[in-house]
C-alpha cells in the first residue's frame, strides 16, 4: 500500500512539474512573439468592432474562405474540429494529473462524459483519415503548390511533424481508451465508475478486438503509456506551435479580427508624407526651428519600409499567422508566369527577418545593427517589382493575410528613399509629371485623335 502511494505521489510531482514548465515555457514564447509584433509601427485597427467579429466567427472560427476548395477543407476541418474539442479533455487531464484520480469527470457527468469522449474518439478517426490524405498530398501527389522553392528543408520538415505528431496522438488517445475499456470489463479499472464498460463510440469495439487477449499487467502499462503519451504530445505540441507555421491555429483568431476591412485595392496614405505636404503648404512652417534646449534632433521617420521596424504590427502578425499553405502563390499571376515573385515566401521571409532581429534585440540590446535588411538581404528588389497589385493573394488567404500591404510599403522606400524605379516605370513617372498622363505627348495634343479620319 505505501508503495502504490509512493508511486501516485511521485506521479503528481512529475505531473506538477511538467504542467508548470509547459505554461511557463509556452507562456514566455508568448511574450517574445508579442515583443516581436510590438517592434512594427503603430495602425489603428478598433472601429467597426461589429463587422470584424463578424469576420472573425465567419473566416476563422467557421473556416469560410477554406471552402472555396470543398476537399481539402472537408479534411482540414476534421482536423480543427478534432482540436478543439479533443482540447476540452485537456481540462480532466490536469485533474487526474494534479489529484492521482482517473477519469475525474465520468462518474458525475454519466452519459454526459460518455458523449463527449466518443464524439472526441469520432473527430480522431477523421482526423487520422485527414492526416493520411494530407502526407499523401505532401510527399506522394506532390501538389504543385508545396513543392515551390521556399518549400524545401525546414517548411517541408514542419509540415510533416505536425502530421506524424497527429497520428502519434491519436494512437495514444485509443490506446488508453481501448485497454481502459478491456480493464473496466475485468472489473479492475481505476476508473470510479459503476458499470462493465464506459460504451465510447470507438474504443468499445476497438478495445476488445485489439486488447483483449493481453494479460492485465501488459494493459495497465499500456494504458498509462497511452496516458502519458496523450499528455506528452498535447504539451510538446503546445510548446511546438511558436517555432512552427501552425501558431496560426491561436493567431487565426485575432488575426482575422484586425483585418484590412476597406475595399481591396485602396491604399492607404503614409502619415509622415502627408505630413511633410502639409508643412510644405503652410506659411508659417519654419523647418529650421531648433528643438527645446537639451532635446536631441529628431530622427527624420522612414519612408516605407526597409526592414521589419518599418512595417507595422498588423503585417508582422500576417507574418506569424502564416500558414504556409501556398494558396496565395497559386494564386499570384506573376508566380504562375515564371516571376521570382511568391507571396507566401513574403510573408515567410518577414518572419524569419523578425525572428532575427527580434533575437538581436534581446540579446545585444535594442539599438543593436547586424547590418542587414528585410529588403534587400531576405526579399530582392526583383520580387517587389514583380508584384501587378491585384491582391489576388489576399482575396486568397483563408486567414486574410495581406502581402500585398508589405511589397507596397517595400515599393515605397525604394521609390522614396532610394529613388530606385525600373526603367519603364521611370518613364511613366517622367511622362505623368511633364505631360500629366502616361503616355509621352503633350495634353495639348490629346483630342488630336478627333480630328484624325
Amino acid at each position: 500500500m505505501n508503495l502504490i502511494f509512493g508511486i501516485s505521489m511521485v506521479s503528481i510531482i512529475v505531473f506538477a512539474v511538467l504542467l508548470i514548465f509547459t505554461f511557463s515555457f509556452f507562456g514566455w514564447n508568448v511574450v517574445k512573439v508579442k515583443n516581436n509584433i510590438s517592434m512594427g509601427k503603430p495602425l489603428d485597427r478598433s472601429d467597426r468592432k461589429k463587422e470584424r467579429l463578424k469576420t472573425m466567427l465567419l473566416v476563422a472560427f467557421g473556416q469560410k474562405k477554406m471552402f472555396q476548395n470543398i476537399l481539402p477543407a472537408v479534411l482540414h476541418f476534421f482536423i480543427y474540429a478534432a482540436f478543439v474539442i479533443t482540447s476540452t479533455e485537456l481540462l480532466e487531464i490536469i485533474v487526474d494529473g494534479l489529484t492521482g484520480s482517473h477519469r475525474f469527470f465520468a462518474d458525475s457527468l454519466g452519459f454526459f462524459y460518455v458523449i463527449v469522449i466518443s464524439t472526441i474518439e469520432l473527430l480522431s478517426v477523421l482526423a487520422f483519415i485527414a492526416t493520411i490524405v494530407f502526407l499523401a498530398r505532401r510527399n506522394l501527389l506532390k501538389v504543385p503548390r508545396f513543392q515551390m522553392d521556399e518549400m524545401t528543408g525546414w517548411p517541408k520538415l514542419d509540415g510533416n511533424i505536425i502530421l506524424y505528431l497527429e497520428i502519434l496522438l491519436i494512437v495514444c488517445i485509443f490506446t488508453m481508451n481501448g485497454t481502459d475499456e478491456v480493464l473496466l470489463n475485468r472489473g479492475l479499472s481505476h476508473a470510479h465508475i459503476e458499470g462493465t464498460s464506459f460504451g465510447f463510440a470507438v474504443s468499445s469495439f476497438l478495445g476488445p478486438l485489439i486488447f483483449g487477449g493481453m494479460e492485465t499487467d501488459t494493459l495497465v502499462v499500456l494504458e498509462r503509456i497511452g496516458w502519458w503519451g496523450h499528455l506528452i504530445m498535447v504539451f510538446g505540441f503546445l510548446n511546438y506551435l511558436p517555432y512552427s507555421k501552425h501558431f496560426h491555429i491561436l493567431l487565426a483568431f485575432p488575426n482575422t479580427y484586425f483585418s484590412n476591412l476597406n475595399q481591396k485595392g485602396q491604399f492607404n496614405n503614409l502619415s509622415n508624407v502627408k505630413k511633410e505636404v502639409e508643412n510644405m503648404f503652410d506659411p508659417n512652417f519654419d523647418p529650421y526651428v531648433a528643438p527645446p534646449e537639451g532635446e536631441a534632433i529628431a530622427e527624420p521617420e522612414r519612408f516605407g519600409a526597409k526592414d521589419v521596424q518599418d512595417l507595422t504590427w498588423k503585417s508582422l502578425m500576417d507574418a506569424y499567422t502564416c500558414t504556409e499553405c501556398g494558396r496565395c502563390s497559386s494564386a499570384c499571376p506573376a508566380n504562375q508566369t515564371g516571376k521570382k515573385l511568391s507571396p507566401r515566401k513574403i510573408m515567410m521571409d518577414t518572419r524569419d527577418r523578425m525572428v532575427e532581429v527580434g533575437d538581436n534585440r534581446r540579446i545585444k540590446g535594442k539599438d543593436y545593427d547586424d547590418g542587414k535588411s528585410l529588403l534587400g538581404d531576405y526579399i530582392t528588389q526583383e520580387e517587389v517589382w514583380a508584384c501587378t497589385s491585384c491582391n489576388a493573394c489576399v482575396q486568397e488567404c483563408p486567414v486574410n493575410i495581406d502581402p500585398l500591404s508589405i511589397i507596397v510599403d517595400l515599393r515605397r522606400y525604394l521609390v522614396m528613399e532610394e529613388s530606385k524605379v525600373p526603367g519603364e516605370l521611370a518613364t511613366m513617372l517622367t511622362n505623368i509629371e511633364n505631360n500629366g498622363a502616361p503616355w509621352q505627348f503633350s495634353p495639348a495634343d490629346r483630342a488630336n485623335w478627333i480630328n484624325e479620319e
